[in-house]
């Protein structure tokens, strides 16, 4: 969506995405993340069990979707994220259209009853306003669930992952911020995404006639040696600049503070809890899904 209608929808739904807003969140954040280490048994996907269950657990929260709903979302939502890969088989295209409507009944239905009965959350405010259509005011619901937790369930997997194999772990709890942009950069959860030309152009002496779509390579950006000293290294340390995994311009990623935040709390708070951690599979199995780069699973030993 390009602006006016990008501009209006997006300065409603920035309201609740503001620094100031989100900040209240953190110590809800730390309280979720601390019970989820709790739980966790000595060997444990971390996946299931604490990189998944996180992020859904905020994002419902913020939207006002009831807890003993969140397994039901789970499969569309899985299914929304792989229609996302440039190259879809008949198969998947049906079950992303199932998919869709079946998440737009329940948003539906669940708009119907914040209207009713108001709460303290995204999805009672913008039920009330006169200035979405239902149409928009759904996929505007559907995307903020999506988008707000896929991408940070593969921050936070991919994250361990890479401070385990590096040996370390101990950077996060010492240095947060570093860590996470770090993370973002050499292991994005978001490998690329489209574009739309807005005019005839050109890139790297290809024409780009108006109105092609183009496939923007974050992963590729966030690996280029003129902008990252010795890209391939993962080095928690170093300056990470500007590196892509948010996207850029006007369409730079709504959530990209809360997304930091949750990295940060999460990262820090599993590396102060289980300093010892291993890794149970050097070679975790990842998801199928070339534009969402994330662990299908994450066994570990805490070592607690």
């Amino acid at each position: 969506m390009d602006p006016p209608d990008h501009t209006r929808l997006r300065a409603l739904v920035s309201r609740a995405f503001t620094p100031r807003m989100l900040e209240r969140l953190r110590p809800r954040i730390e309280a979720i993340t601390a019970e989820l280490i709790a739980e966790l048994p000595d060997e444990a996907d971390l996946v299931s069990g604490f990189a998944y269950p996180l992020p859904v657990m905020v994002i419902s929260e913020m939207l006002g979707v009831p807890p003993e709903d969140h397994e039901r979302f789970r499969g569309w939502s899985e299914t929304l994220a792989r229609s996302l890969d440039p190259m879809l088989t008949a198969e998947l295209i049906s079950e992303t259209g199932r998919a869709r409507r079946e998440f737009r009944d329940y948003f539906r239905s669940l708009v119907e009853h914040r209207r009713e009965r108001p709460g303290d959350d995204l999805v009672s405010a913008l039920a009330q306003l006169g200035e979405l259509s239902e149409s928009e005011l759904l996929a505007t619901c559907v995307l903020l669930l999506v988008a707000g937790h896929e991408t940070t369930v593969n921050l936070i997997g991919n994250g361990v992952l890479n401070l385990a194999r590096h040996g370390l772990l101990a950077q996060a709890a010492r240095r947060p911020r570093q860590v996470v942009e770090e993370v973002l950069r050499y292991d994005p959860p978001v490998q690329l995404t489209s574009r739309n030309a807005l005019e005839d152009t050109e890139l790297g002496g290809v024409p780009v006639p108006k109105g092609t779509p183009v496939l923007a390579l974050i992963g590729a950006a966030n690996r280029d040696p003129a902008v990252f000293p010795d890209p391939g290294r993962f080095d928690v340390g170093r300056d990470p600049g500007r590196h892509l995994a948010f996207g850029l311009g006007i369409h730079f990623c709504l959530g990209a503070t809360l997304a930091r935040m949750e990295g940060e709390i999460a990262l820090s708070a599993l590396a102060a809890a289980a300093p010892k951690l291993e890794l149970a599979d050097p070679a975790p199995p990842y998801k199928a899904n070339m534009v969402l780069r994330g662990l299908a699973t994450l066994p570990v030993r805490l070592g607690r």
